[in-house]
């Protein structure tokens, strides 16, 4: 990497090293380092609330599976649905690329609904209100994988801190749109940890899966208007697939978040 004519060129491997016929890729590594780091804040969050160390193990075996199923489910029917359907069998060969955050986040609100049915003194909105904390972490992991592959990349730009993909045999300048979503993913993190951190157990069922739906699903629906589709299809859309799924999503936690500030009947024993 570096700066040319007021712009980064990115002529970064998405390859770490070979071993053999395996390959050790920045993106993975950086998809499971999400899963790591968010392990070791939610198992500081369950020693500061009690919680058993066991259901931890438990939480994140329902959240990986939960991950990576949804959000290649996501990416195989939101995206190219007449392909997959037409040749199921690739929906199995995810080393081939293809997840999607929206899909991620259904299978991550399924996981989790799933979990809190086997387990005790974690209501459904308990888990939502600390598991979003590290998934805005994880976010910024994944975006970061993204920019190491050089995908999913914004639109031209004359901007200084403008991007060229020289792997992708570019020689203009992007949006660096996979750094942005990681940097904003960041800052909610720190955000949602402070706010919890300050509230702990005293937190508002619903409050901090409100704040994080509202602002992630906002500035997805923002960061597009950065961005290249992602399919031909959407070319022809006024808003794309991402920004469409978004919308009810935004809609969802401006409403949870609302009712966490009802005193009577506390919503978490709704949900």
């Amino acid at each position: 990497m570096n700066f040319i004519f007021s712009a980064i060129q990115w002529d970064v491997s998405p390859d770490i090293v070979e071993l053999g016929p395996l390959t050790l890729r920045w993106y993975g590594l950086l998809f499971a380092s999400g899963f790591i780091f968010g392990q070791m804040v939610m198992s500081r969050i369950y020693r500061w609330e009690n919680k058993p160390s066991a259901d931890l193990d438990k939480l994140m075996l329902y959240m990986v599976v939960a991950t990576i199923l949804g959000a290649r489910l996501g990416h195989c029917f939101f995206y190219e649905p007449d392909f997959y359907l037409s040749n199921p069998l690739e929906i199995l060969k995810v080393w081939k690329g293809g997840l999607a955050s929206h899909g991620a986040t259904v299978g991550i609100l399924l996981g989790l609904y799933l979990y809190s049915r086997h387990v005790t003194g974690q209501s459904y909105l308990w888990i939502l209100d600390r598991i979003v904390i590290v998934v805005a972490l994880g976010g910024a992991f994944i975006r970061l994988g993204n920019l190491m592959n050089s995908e999913i990349v914004g639109l031209p730009t004359d901007q200084a801190w403008g991007f060229v993909f020289v792997r992708n045999g570019e020689t203009f300048a992007r949006h660096p749109a996979q750094l942005y979503e990681s940097l904003s993913c960041v800052a909610l993190f720190l955000g949602l940890f402070l706010y919890y951190k300050t509230m702990k157990e005293k937190t508002p069922a619903g409050r901090l899966f409100g704040i994080f739906v509202i602002v992630l699903f906002s500035l997805r629906i923002f960061y597009e208007f950065f961005k290249e589709v992602q399919v031909d299809f959407e070319k022809e859309m006024a808003l794309n697939m991402g920004q469409w799924l978004s919308i009810p999503m935004v809609f969802v936690g401006f409403i949870v978040f609302f009712l966490s500030f009802r005193k009577q009947a506390p919503l978490e024993e709704k949900i």
